[in-house]
């Protein structure tokens, strides 16, 4: 895990790479998933072996994890096993049931007010690992909409019940047996409409790793759940999550990424009865919010914010603001570059 959270170039060599973010309306899965499916499943077979084969469950353990913790889900899980091609390797991946570990940054908030209530977030990772899919999606009742991860997986993403999620990797080396985060909030946007139902999936779904997932409804609740493998989840009334949980307890992930720093911005943000949403949203274009550290893969890849009474969405980035919701989302792409000096369009 040093090696992934280490990897970068070498000091003086410029970096550049580009990331195009792509919105996709399809209710039901079909062509344009299965597309997607295709584009990107050249680099996560790699990825997904890169432990050797023997390291991934098979696919009758895949499949009875979903059976046995998110049973509602399986239906959803089969039909796009099926779209993708029924490939016995892709249908594991697809359970994201034991993955391989990943690590990422990410700064997340709620701000609750009289009238409204907002999530917001920053997205820390590679940029060239991240596929920048925004998917709006009636695969059960709800219509979602996600940034993508995994192929269905959520990294962000709100209900047209105004449940908002969003995740953060928890600053732990521990892994278990258990799920990968974005399929757990998959599943609590596909069946929950409140935070008390989100809270309840968060207490009893296994993870695989340790995250940081903050959940916020329309009527103004919010938690922040620190899950584990290896221990029961902490949720709270916490309206501001990093990358660490109750302690530190890997100080160069913790120092590299400067989490308690962010914290520390956030909490006084959220506890400032001055704070207004725009000066909230604005904290997130700006250091320490907003980090430059693409070459340890530790950059600000996009800014998300969720409105969860108006059921409102918006992507961001410097110079590009991305209105979505559920009766206008138009189907288009945007390129952003990261190098270097910074993030440009």
């Amino acid at each position: 895990m040093d090696s992934n959270f280490a990897a970068g170039r070498a000091p003086g060599v410029e970096l550049d790479k580009a990331l195009t973010f792509r919105t996709v309306h399809e209710e039901v899965a079909g062509p344009k998933w299965q597309s997607l499916f295709h584009y990107h499943w050249p680099a996560y077979e790699p990825w997904y072996l890169a432990e050797g084969e023997r390291e991934r469950p098979s696919y009758l353990e895949c499949h009875n994890a979903l059976r046995k913790h998110m049973p509602e889900l399986l239906a959803t899980y089969r039909t796009l096993c099926e779209v993708a091609g029924g490939g016995d390797l892709s249908s594991r991946l697809l359970s994201l049931y034991r993955p391989p570990p990943y690590i990422t940054g990410c700064s997340q908030a709620v701000l609750t007010r009289p009238m409204s209530t907002v999530l917001a977030r920053n997205y820390d990772y590679p940029p060239e690992l991240c596929e920048g899919t925004i998917l709006y999606t009636r695969w059960n009742q709800r219509r979602v909409i996600a940034m993508s991860d995994c192929l269905w997986g959520v990294l962000d993403g709100m209900n047209d019940s105004g449940l908002a999620v969003s995740l953060a990797f928890g600053g732990r080396k521990v892994v278990g047996d258990g799920f990968g985060a974005p399929i757990i909030l998959r599943y609590i946007l596909e069946f929950c409409d409140t935070v008390p139902e989100a809270a309840a999936v968060l207490a009893r779904v296994p993870t695989h790793m340790a995250y940081n997932i903050t959940v916020a409804d329309a009527s103004g609740r919010y938690v922040t759940a620190m899950i584990a493998p290896d221990c029961r989840a902490s949720i709270r009334r916490v309206a501001v999550a990093t990358n660490h949980q109750k302690k530190i307890e890997w100080y160069a992930h913790a120092l590299a990424s400067e989490t308690l720093i962010r914290e520390r911005q956030l909490s006084i943000l959220v506890d400032d009865d001055a704070t207004t949403e725009e000066r909230l949203i604005s904290a997130f274009s700006a250091p320490p919010l907003f980090r430059h550290d693409y070459r340890r893969g530790l950059g600000t890849v996009y800014t998300a914010v969720y409105r969860t009474k108006e059921r409102l969405t918006q992507f961001r980035w410097p110079g590009r603001v991305l209105d979505l919701n559920f009766d206008v989302f138009p189907e288009e792409q945007i390129t952003v570059r990261y190098g270097s000096r910074g993030l440009y369009g």
